[in-house]
């Protein structure tokens, strides 16, 4: 299915500002397209380290050696799980901004700003959102962590 914001050619060097309609098509191009490339740095990390992995030679006399190895290998493993899931909410924000739904808190409706999503393309929180929300995470991990 091809969108008519995946049409639209942005001009070389453009950035959504201020003055322009809040989402306009062109503001919704160009979150696209900082999605896409974003999705396709994270789908070259993960190539490269089954690649790295494929051709690591693991054979260590030295069990501190392996134990370092495995260690390295499940942290990267870990940071890879992290970015498929992180692809996943890529996608599912492309699909926002094909469907006009995008740049708007879920919680409140208001808009969340140019800044933060050019900083962090995937949030869908408002930053008054995003704080409450995050105070509340802190208040269970206190309970849960108490005396």
């Amino acid at each position: 299915m091809t969108s008519k914001i995946a049409d639209i050619e942005l001009p070389e060097g453009y950035k959504p500002n201020k003055n322009e309609e809040y989402m306009c098509p062109e503001q919704r191009a160009f979150f696209r397209m900082l999605l896409l490339q974003w999705k396709h740095q994270l789908r070259h990390g993960a190539e490269r380290t089954v690649e790295n992995m494929n051709n690591e030679e693991a054979i260590f006399a030295d069990p501190a050696d392996r134990a370092t190895l495995e260690t390295d290998r499940n942290f990267e493993l870990r940071t890879r799980d992290r970015e498929l899931k992180l692809i996943g909410k890529i996608d599912r924000t492309i699909l926002k901004i094909e469907h006009d739904d995008f740049g708007y808190c879920k919680e409140c409706g208001i808009e969340v700003g140019l800044r933060r999503l050019e900083a962090r393309p995937v949030t869908d929180l408002c930053i008054d959102c995003k704080t409450k929300q995050e105070k509340g995470e802190r208040v269970k991990v206190s309970a849960h962590s108490g005396p």
